[in-house]
This record gives structure tokens, sequence and C-alpha cells, in this order.
């Protein structure tokens, strides 16, 4: 095989822009051949856009029966990420899945082994993987340069969203429909990023979650998350969509200095000793470690969506490392599980969490859910928006 075949379910925001990226040759050795959406007003659109160089279908069964593919694209709401997945490794596809990976962990480890058995190359699309910037925090943070985390803090309130962002589709900002809030839709790269670059999962979670806090939705719209870590390091993870203008700041404190990610930036303040050292030896009552302050020069750009798509594609006709195997996907929604599950509780969490009680809390929130499944949908332009 010298080119990948790609389908994508879901012709939404997200998949009508992935399409029209490899419909366009933005991905190498990489050619558009299905969509699949069961709306109708998509399918036309995918008409206009594509004519008859791409085959369409409005059914799922069919699309996986006769579409002329080696490898799907799910762009679909959240809770169909897991079982089309599934589908697609059983027939012998392979998969890159939007995030989150589902929406409860339950079923998602069902994918990880679905897509283990198949053996066939499995991506999430973490776009943000891509950014040199995180990689360069994660390239120092592994590397020892920090020294042994004691603290991260998240402030992620850069993404705002007005009522007509909820109101433009029936399935958005509810249980049923898309199965929570800021921490599924919109922070899911970021949860990504906070274990990736610093290697830490919590072992604990406690929680408190705004639902409908600053919108008109049943889901949660602002969440302050406390985490504690096995190496007896903590975390605090904030995020809403409620607040202008937001804040976009990540901190990680080690015992040889501190890196700071904000405007685009990273800056390590470097200290010239250990600070469990310089606390053990120092003498002279007040005083604190010589510390260097350093702009670290980030070199390259991020490639976003068309990165991952390509390092995909990549790896199915050459082999390559993924960027973001499909596998990780359920460490971010294993944190996300663990918020909402202490909100819920009113309690703390204990990682990995009991997926069963998760399961049966969420089912119950789903029967209140005010989820329209006739409501009509917009699809809205993403650009600029992740």
């Amino acid at each position: 095989m010298d080119q990948v075949r790609i389908g994508i379910i879901g012709m939404g925001n997200m998949g009508s822009s992935h399409a029209k990226n490899i419909f366009d040759g933005h991905i190498k050795d990489a050619v558009l051949t299905a969509i699949c959406d069961e709306r109708p007003d998509r399918i036309q659109w995918s008409e206009d856009a594509f004519g008859n160089e791409v085959q369409k279908f409005s059914s799922y069964d069919d699309f996986f029966s006769n579409a002329d593919i080696d490898g799907v694209i799910i762009a679909t709401p959240h809770y169909d990420h897991p079982s089309l997945a599934i589908k697609a490794f059983k027939r012998g596809l392979h998969v890159l899945c939007e995030k989150p990976a589902g929406v409860y962990t339950k079923n998602v480890r069902e994918m990880n082994e679905a897509a283990e058995r198949s053996g066939k190359v499995f991506s999430m699309m973490f776009n943000q993987r891509t950014n040199p910037l995180y990689q360069k925090v994660r390239e120092i943070i592994t590397s020892g340069e920090l020294g042994e985390i004691k603290r991260t803090n998240w402030i992620i309130t850069d993404w705002y969203r007005s009522q007509s962002y909820y109101d433009s589709g029936g399935w958005r900002a509810t249980w049923a429909g898309e199965g929570g809030g800021v921490m599924l839709n919109q922070s899911p790269h970021q949860l990504d990023l906070w274990q990736w670059t610093t290697g830490l999962m919590p072992k604990r979670v406690r929680a408190f979650s705004g639902f409908g806090k600053y919108h008109d939705i049943e889901v949660e719209d602002d969440v302050t998350a406390y985490v504690e870590y096995e190496n007896g390091a903590t975390g605090v993870f904030i995020t809403s969509t409620g607040e202008a203008p937001g804040t976009n700041r990540f901190e990680i404190a080690g015992d040889r200095g501190k890196l700071v990610v904000e405007d685009n930036k990273l800056t390590f303040s470097r200290l010239t000793q250990s600070e469990r050292e310089f606390n053990r030896t120092y003498k002279g009552g007040f005083g604190e470690p010589e510390c260097w302050k350093i702009d670290i020069p980030i070199r390259g750009r991020a490639t976003d969506h068309i990165g991952i798509m390509n390092n995909w594609v990549d790896a199915i006709l050459n082999g390559a490392e993924l960027l973001a195997p499909g596998a990780e996907g359920i460490n971010s929604l294993a944190i996300s599980n663990a918020v909402y599950l202490s909100s819920w509780t009113d309690d703390w969490v204990e990682m990995p969490i009991d997926e069963d009680l998760y399961y049966e809390k969420l089912q119950e929130k789903i029967q209140q859910s005010t989820f329209k499944k006739e409501a009509k949908d917009l699809t809205l332009d993403v650009s600029g928006t992740h």
C-alpha cells in the first residue's frame, strides 16, 4: 500500500474540517474516499464540496460494509467514539479518533482492547502534542533538568462560550448527548498535556464543579480540581467557559526550579542547586537558592490536526512512531471522570476510579437529561478555537 484511503464518520465542525484538509492534499499519501453522516444537510454539503470523488453514506452499517477505505477518522459526538472504533477494528481498519476517547473509561478500555487485538494503527486527535512548546516542556521534565515535581497548576479559562454556542446543537451540553461540559469538550487537550508533559497521573482527586453556573445548560461550565500524586506532589486544574477575558497559564514547580507556559512562551526559573539540598545545607537563616530566569527558545511550529493526521498515515505506511497513541486517550478521560465523580459525591475519589459507580451515576444524569435529538444542529467554523 502506497496510499491510505480514508473515510470520515461525522461531518460536523471537526469532521468537515478534517475532510477538507485531506481532500485538498494537506495529508501526504492520503486520499479522502468516503464520508458518513446521518444528517441529509451534511450529505448535501459533502456533495457540494467533493462531488462524485468521495463516496457518501448516511448509515454506519452501510459505510463499514461498502466504503472503499483503509482507515477511518471518527468525528461524531463523544458517546459514539468507542463503539464506532470497535466496529472499525473488527473490519480491519486503522482508526484516528477525535477527542475525547469517549465519555466513560469503562467502554474506552474495551476500545483499547479491541485496538490491541486488531493490530491496526490507532491514534487520538491530541493535536496539541504537535506544539513544540509543550514538547519542550516534556523534554525538560523527562531529562531531569527540573528535578522531582512538587506542584502543577493549570488555569485554562480562555475559551469563552456564549449561550448561542450551546444552543447550536440539541446534543450540546447535555448528559445524554455529550456526556459532560467543559471538562469533556474543551479541556481534553489540556488534561492530556497535563499528564503527558509531567509523566504524572493523580492518585486521588477532590473537585468542585458549577453545573450551568454561567449558561442555561445542565452540565458543568466551571471547575476547580485539586489532585495529589504518588510522589507527594499536588496539582490544581481550573477551567471555565464563562470567563472573559480568560487565562491560559501552566506552571510546574520542581526541585530544580519552575516552568511557566503562558502567552505561547516558556520560561524556566532554574535553580543553580537542588532546593532540597539548599534546605539541608544553608545556614544563613533568610535566603534561597540562586535562580536564573531563562526564556527557553521554541523552534518549529505546531502542525495541529494536520500534523496528527500526517503522523497517523506515516505510521500506517511506514511504521512511524505515533505522537498520540490511541491507548493513551484513556488517561485524560480518567481524570475528567474522577472530577465528575468527586463533584457528584462531594468527596475524594481515589484513582483508578470505581468505573461501575461512575457509570451508575452517569446513567442517573442521563435519565434526567434535556437532550433533544430532533433539535436542528448548526455547523460552526472551528478555526482558532482549539
